[in-house]
């Protein structure tokens, strides 16, 4: 049996540009994608905080250092520079594989710069502490 586990994410990125005309893709600052244990071409989630939005797409290169966080194709009508977004993968693996995992969370600053890498923090354990950002 496999399971689809929670592999990594890249947390409250902040789109840099969006390019309707390209082929498809979100293009990653490749220190982002080393941080994140994400490779290129690797099935990739995009939550957009923004908008409320999801999508599935792929990750690609983007220079190291620039911070790029790019939603290519037509993926870019409803994404756009300045929204927030967490990027996240997956990967299938065994129960016993599954059960010692410790996913890979990345967090970032306003300009896409590593703040820290750390397990997921748990959310409120009581529901009426949960609230709504607007």
């Amino acid at each position: 049996m496999h399971l689809r586990m929670f592999w990594s994410k890249i947390h409250r990125a902040t789109i840099t540009h969006a390019d309707l005309h390209y082929e498809g893709s979100c293009t990653i600052d490749t220190d982002l994608m080393d941080a994140a244990r994400i490779l290129p071409n690797q099935e990739l989630h995009v939550w957009n905080v923004t908008r409320g939005t999801r999508l599935v797409t792929y990750a690609i290169e983007g220079p190291r250092g620039s911070g790029v966080i790019c939603i290519n194709g037509a993926a870019a009508h409803g994404n756009r520079p300045g929204d927030l977004v967490i990027l996240a993968t997956f990967a299938d693996m065994g129960f016993e594989e599954a059960r010692a995992h410790t996913p890979t969370v990345v967090r970032v600053d306003e300009q896409n710069r590593i703040t820290d890498i750390r397990a997921e923090i748990p959310g409120p354990a009581d529901p009426t502490e949960a609230r709504l950002m607007s």
